[in-house]
């Protein structure tokens, strides 16, 4: 259990990250990150990182796919916390 948290931990540190980098690099004008390296992030339990940087830097706030597809992982990914636990536990 206490891996399972750990990695919980990083990927979302690393989802915020990445969000900060990108708003960043959109800031500047430089190369960005793909849209689709957001989502794989976010599909790999990082959901709730990506949100809480997408608010926290204001970045893919006006994006429909963002907006309405990360709050929706995140509630699919919850489910899937809720059946895990309830299952083993």
């Amino acid at each position: 259990m206490i891996i399972i948290l750990i990695y919980l931990l990083l990927i979302n540190s690393l989802a915020i990250f990445v969000m900060y980098s990108d708003k960043r690099k959109a800031r500047k004008g430089y190369w960005r990150i793909p849209e689709q390296k957001l989502f794989i992030i976010a599909l790999l339990f990082g959901s709730p990182g990506i949100l809480i940087g997408m608010n926290l830097f204001r970045h893919k706030t006006r994006h429909f796919k963002f907006v309405y597809g990360i709050p929706i992982i995140l509630i699919i990914q919850i489910f899937i916390i809720y059946k895990f636990l309830k299952f083993f536990y």
